[in-house]
């Protein structure tokens, strides 16, 4: 008996699962899916369940249904590699023939006193139940504050102007124009479409620390009910306290075939492994049809290629609330309506799909 063991059920591990499990699976094969929620979430859509503009139910997807799959759920506590165990918070253990890491990020704090206390996060879908209530239990004319100009803090700003037009909005973002990573045409599109709906940006920010209800500006307090945090993300603690080489946010360095060098029968995707291009669901997906590739040679004993292609994104897309996004297609830029049809068809063919 051979054991494939995913931590994750993400978009990187359920891309994985869904290529194992190809009629050409070895009866001695058997796969377990780990994950301490009983569904896939659609993390990319979380700022939505944060506004109160998409329900917890629209942003679940379950999990395959397959008798050479099982699924367990817990809190992972740590891995042995040496040992080939995954260790659980409870005492109960799992061992393994193959492992792909597959648990995501954390937010990351930039060590600024109060911002792991005094914020709320949108990385995991309990964090996000919790900001959710947050957000809902601010009065009328009151201050929602985003720190973090990025993808994360764009659409959650835009989805909550449109779910509490009663509130102050406001998006705290150390550059000097949101979404820096992505081309001018879409920032100063961004930028335009929250001047006209009277959210105020905040550039060349410094947060120096964060008490409650209070972002401390370049040392300068600014007041707010609810701080949201979207300025940035580190891997998974799990990742982080292996005895492994990571990049400055944590990632696994990996070899080649996305496998850890020192111990190649553990491969780490997603959000918890170090990659030339940005952390994303895309990513997390692109990484995994080509670990899946990998798996299935190594159950069969064959010899691995020379090499696998680079990877390489499609492109990325973005909302500006329900009726208008942008994207960034090679060297195109869409911005407006077509965009956000482009991001919500994108969204039902993967529900569809995964479901």
């Amino acid at each position: 008996m051979k054991r494939l063991v995913i931590l994750g059920g993400g978009y990187g591990g359920l891309r994985i699962i869904e290529r194992v499990l190809s009629p050409d699976l070895p009866d001695d094969v058997f796969i377990t899916l780990v994950d301490r929620m009983p569904f896939h979430g659609l993390k990319t859509e979380y700022y939505a369940l944060a506004a109160g503009t998409t329900p917890e139910s629209h942003l679940r997807v379950t999990f395959p249904n397959d008798p050479r799959l099982t699924v367990k759920y817990g809190e992972i506590a740590g891995v042995e590699m040496d040992e080939q165990v995954v260790n659980f918070a409870d005492g109960d253990t799992l061992s393994y023939d193959w492992l792909v890491i597959g648990l995501g990020c954390e937010d990351r704090y930039h060590d600024i006193p109060g911002a792991d206390q005094f914020t709320c996060s949108i990385q995991t879908m309990g964090a996000t139940r919790n900001t959710y209530m947050a957000i809902n239990n601010v009065n009328p004319y009151g201050t929602v504050s985003v720190v973090g100009g990025g993808l994360s803090g764009v659409e959650m700003a835009a989805e909550l102007r449109e779910s509490r037009p009663d509130l102050n909005v406001r998006i705290i973002d150390r550059g000097q124009s949101i979404l820096s990573p992505f081309p001018k045409k879409l920032q100063e599109y961004a930028s335009q479409w929250f001047i006209e709906h009277d959210v105020q940006l905040v550039s060349m920010a410094n947060v120096t620390g964060i008490e409650q209800g209070i972002v401390y500006n370049h040392n300068q307090p600014v007041e707010s009910d609810v701080i949201v945090w979207t300025a940035g993300i580190q891997a998974n603690k799990i990742v982080r306290s292996l005895p492994i080489e990571t990049d400055n946010i944590g990632r696994a360095k990996l070899n080649q075939y996305h496998q850890i060098p020192s111990h190649t029968n553990v491969y780490v995707v997603g959000d918890c492994a170090s990659t030339i291009i940005a952390p994303s669901a895309q990513t997390a997906e692109i990484q995994g049809e080509q670990i899946a590739l990998m798996l299935k040679k190594d159950i069969k004993g064959e010899e691995y290629p020379a090499s696998l292609p680079a990877l390489k994104h499609k492109g990325f897309l973005g909302s500006l609330g329900k009726k208008e996004g942008f994207a960034s297609m090679g060297k195109m830029s869409l911005v407006g309506q077509m965009a956000r049809v482009i991001k919500s068809g994108q969204l039902w063919m993967y529900k569809k799909h995964m479901g």
